[in-house]
């Protein structure tokens, strides 16, 4: 915990970031990765709320700390959780030391985004202690439930406190967006996902007496292949072609003269705003229910939308954003909506959102590090965003 003139010289975000890194904080668990954000903010005047959802092993805590009351209410977005570590005698460092060898930082987390929370807070920390006001609120709105399930994260805490009565008017969320150097990319949108399982029940038999027998396998494939042949799109201005990805099929017969009585396979589908996740599981059970008509046995698709393609649209904030990366760095990043889904899914039905962070080259990795000099450098950054927000 920092003492009280922890806050009478400028905060190193490194310290902070190595301070959070040593909480093995794996999803869901929090071990006491939330307690050091709070023990920075309370002495600054914000007001923490925390929230927990969920129950036994599925309980997550999450925080929502705001300085201020007035409009507008800049916030920042991002979570404590982390990955497993995988074999932890692969990693070069212990994934939660948080050393620092010849100018880079490593651990699980640094970069998917430890490192970015903690340049965020030292970019408000030092500030406010310069004697900089902001011309309205400052939020941070922090989960621990973004690399897994995402139930009892960040969705529930945005309906929470909305009925509370908090108003978010921009948010920045910290993912590591940058694929090579900071200052590449920005994320101003993301593609959709829908997650499909797919069993087809038939009836078991011999190989020889297949009259007797309804094969499920050749209806898996009629039907995967039926869905496989549709062009979902070509893409549009902000996004790349929507694809379908068959990432498994599944019979599990180990004899050659048995026909098996159950086929499964899954899929993926990442789409873009030509579609809505609804009108996809609608065409996927068309699909279905074409092939299964002439099949003497059943088809079950479970399917699942994890979050709807959506974009901010280049705007004031998005020029902002850019403008502190080019200011800082001399680069202007790419606006883009390319990569997989964060939790900027849910704030955008509350608030405009864009997601700028560290170089994302080695998140979820073994060995997990980023370059020192970039957590200085998003500090930079962070504060040219808050002091050209509130001018």
């Amino acid at each position: 915990m920092p003492s009280t003139s922890a806050f009478d010289t400028a905060i190193n975000p490194v310290t902070l970031a190595q301070e959070l890194i040593r909480k093995p904080s794996v999803t869901p668990l929090d071990a006491g990765a939330l307690d050091v954000l709070e023990q920075y903010l309370t002495p600054l005047g914000f007001v923490c709320t925390r929230y927990p959802f969920g129950s036994g092993e599925d309980k997550v805590d999450n925080l929502y700390a705001r300085l201020g009351r007035a409009s507008p209410n800049f916030c920042y977005a991002g979570h404590t959780d982390v990955v497993p570590v995988g074999e932890a005698g692969k990693w070069d460092k212990p994934p939660f030391a948080a050393e620092i060898e010849n100018g880079v930082l490593w651990g699980r987390g640094a970069a998917d985004m430890k490192g970015s929370i903690a340049a965020f807070m030292a970019a408000v920390i030092n500030l406010l202690e310069s004697g900089w006001t902001p011309s309205g609120s400052i939020s941070f709105l922090i989960t621990g439930d973004e690399e897994g399930p995402a139930v009892n994260g960040t969705d529930k805490l945005l309906k929470a406190i909305t009925e509370a009565g908090e108003i978010i008017d921009h948010c920045l969320v910290g993912e590591p967006t940058n694929p090579d150097a900071l200052g590449d990319m920005i994320k101003n949108g993301r593609r959709g996902s829908l997650n499909a399982k797919l069993v087809v029940r038939g009836k078991q038999g011999h190989v020889a007496y297949p009259h007797r027998a309804s094969n499920p396998v050749p209806v898996l494939i009629r039907l995967l292949t039926a869905l496989q042949a549709r062009h979902l799109d070509s893409g549009n201005d902000f996004f790349q072609p929507s694809n379908l990805e068959v990432t498994s099929i599944d019979v599990g017969n180990a004899a050659h003269n048995v026909i098996a009585e159950t086929a499964r396979a899954q899929f993926n589908i990442r789409f873009n705003t030509e579609h809505k996740g609804d009108d996809l599981k609608a065409w996927i059970r068309k699909e279905v229910a074409a092939i299964e008509k002439d099949f003497d046995g059943e088809i079950e698709a479970d399917l699942r939308v994890t979050g709807e393609a959506f974009l901010t649209t280049p705007c004031n904030f998005t020029d902002l954003v850019q403008d502190a990366v080019t200011t800082v760095t001399g680069r202007k990043p790419e606006l883009s909506t390319s990569g997989g889904t964060s939790d900027a899914r849910y704030i955008t039905h509350y608030a405009p959102v864009v997601e700028f962070g560290l170089v994302g080259a080695t998140i979820h990795q073994v060995n997990e590090r980023v370059d020192v000099a970039d957590i200085h450098t998003l500090t930079e950054i962070y504060s040219e965003m808050l002091r050209s927000y509130f001018s």
